[in-house]
């Protein structure tokens, strides 16, 4: 008897030994962002160039990458986005949307010529399977104020930050958490 509850013993310290591997597998996310607006100043006449988005175990990002320095931005939820130009609701998916505002412009500011230009204005970036973000819209480039609509599945934590490199370029980034 003194055997068989020994085995039992075993057995058990096995599956749970087993199992345990399974929860390790969730990653740590430390996330100690909030979700108020986000902002710095400074005006760039460095053009945007493209935007991007990757996923992380914690986060989902989206990437705007500059030609030359970039500083000033505004992030913020807000109940609609809005066209930078003309002032439009630009539509966005999601239960909550964030607006990206960068304070430089998506053309060159000597010639004019476009230096970005979405194929899809509603689909800048493919984020379909992405654990937070919902879509990423564009709102337009007028008078160096450059904005995109971002969709979340719900309002989460989020942090922005300027990136320098590679080179003389630099990327603004926003990293929107998986959960609080």
């Amino acid at each position: 008897m003194k055997r068989i509850a020994a085995l039992i013993g075993l057995v058990l310290a096995a599956v749970t030994f087993v199992a345990a591997p399974a929860s390790a597998a969730t990653p740590y996310c430390p996330i100690h962002w909030g979700s108020l607006a986000r902002s710095a100043p400074g005006m760039s006449s460095s053009p945007l160039v493209n935007v991007r988005a990757g996923r992380h175990a914690c986060y989902d990002r989206v990437v705007l990458d500059v030609a030359g320095p970039a500083s000033g931005y505004t992030v913020r939820y807000v109940t609609q986005v809005r066209d930078q130009g003309k002032g439009d609701v630009v539509l966005v998916r999601g239960g909550a949307r964030l607006e990206v505002v960068a304070l430089l412009p998506a053309y060159d500011i000597n010639t004019g010529a476009v230096t970005y230009h979405p194929a899809n204005r509603s689909e800048v970036v493919n984020v379909t399977g992405y654990r937070t973000l919902r879509q990423i819209a564009w709102a337009g480039s007028f008078a160096g104020y450059t904005s995109i609509g971002v969709g979340v599945r719900a309002r989460r934590p989020f942090r922005v930050f300027v990136l320098s490199g590679p080179r003389s370029a630099s990327r603004l980034v926003v990293n929107v958490a998986h959960r609080w």
